[in-house]
């Protein structure tokens, strides 16, 4: 009896002593299943009490359970201990005597930084900033923009409508209208904003995206006026070297219309010419919707996606980069 009863308690000394240096779940966890699990040391020796004689298990029953019970005392207390840390906490030492790390602040998404950019850049030509709200009635996204029933950007199903007279916004141009109704001219804004299309997403389009448009109103606005500021602001955002052109085009609300195309080359010395919005000079129909003579006043507009703008001066092969928040390509800007 006395080499069982020396054995227990040798093995309770061993498991406090080993209990003492622990100091993660992890490692309490391994502990649990040596000591105290179905074939651990401490429950294997409970076993040895049915070979003792009779007359002598009481008193070996009552001395390992003592033991068995103040093990596992010890056990819960260091797994409540280390519970109440919090994940990740166990068995950190801290010098308090050290500087604190720094508080990661974030940074401007780049989408936010090239608005930004856009809009220096034009507030450097003397043009206002312009809002409007991105739940439309179909007369400021559609009717007023000399856009009929019968032209296919009505179809429902190519448009976020809310009821039958109300929808997300599909363009900016929105915003053009709202300020040539409560203003006149001369009149030059840039209006950025969100605009909503139920296209199927891909590496080139969104169902939500940005635009930026531009308008000037004034007398005496022509073609010229249109291409010497679009060339302005493609030379100061890509580079002088930068080259592009006006291709024709056809829009309800301008006339003439183009598209603004940009020459690009890859890395392998291979150039396109890559569409990067359109432009054109107002529609009559257009000024006169919102009561501004067209006899006296001309004026011009143009409308480019920013996430657009963006990938061809970043080199970003994807608009999804954008919305999916991962960190690792949005710390490169």
């Amino acid at each position: 009896m006395a080499d069982i009863l020396e054995q227990f308690k040798a093995t309770g000394e061993k498991a406090l002593k080993d209990l003492k240096a622990v100091n993660t779940l992890d490692a309490l966890e391994q502990f649990r299943i040596q000591y105290l699990s179905r074939k651990g040391e401490i429950t294997s020796l409970l076993g040895e009490l049915g070979k003792l004689p009779r007359e002598l298990k009481p008193q070996a029953g009552q001395l390992a359970n003592q033991i068995k019970n103040h093990v596992k005392t010890a056990f819960d207390e260091i797994k409540n201990s280390l519970e109440e840390q919090g994940p990740g906490r166990q068995g950190l030492l801290f010098d308090v005597t050290l500087p604190g790390e720094p508080v990661g602040l974030g940074a401007r998404h780049l989408i936010t930084q090239t608005i930004n950019e856009l809009l220096e850049i034009f507030g450097r030509m003397g043009f206002e900033i312009g809002y409007g709200p991105e739940i439309e009635d179909e007369y400021h996204n559609f009717i007023a923009l000399n856009i009929d029933e019968s032209h296919p950007a009505r179809d429902p199903l190519d448009n976020f409508y809310i009821d039958d007279n109300t929808l997300l916004r599909s363009q900016t141009s929105t915003i053009q209208i709202r300020v040539m109704e409560k203003k006149k001219p001369p009149i030059r804004i840039v209006a950025p904003g969100r605009v909503y299309r139920p296209d199927s997403v891909d590496a080139t389009h969104m169902y939500m995206f940005h635009q930026i448009e531009a308008l000037v109103v004034d007398e005496g606005i022509s073609m010229i006026d249109l291409k010497t500021t679009i060339d302005q602001f493609i030379h100061v955002f890509y580079g002088e070297g930068t080259q592009w052109r006006f291709r024709p085009s056809f829009f309800p609300f301008t006339e003439p219309s183009g598209e603004v195309d940009l020459l690009l080359r890859d890395k392998n010395g291979n150039e396109n010419w890559i569409e990067m919005g359109g432009c054109g000079m107002v529609d009559p129909n257009v000024f006169e919707t919102v009561g501004i003579d067209p006899e006296k006043y001309t004026g011009w507009a143009f409308g480019f996606g920013i996430e657009r703008l963006a990938m061809r001066k970043y080199g970003i092969t994807d608009i999804r980069l954008f919305t999916e928040n991962d960190l690792r390509f949005l710390r490169q800007f």
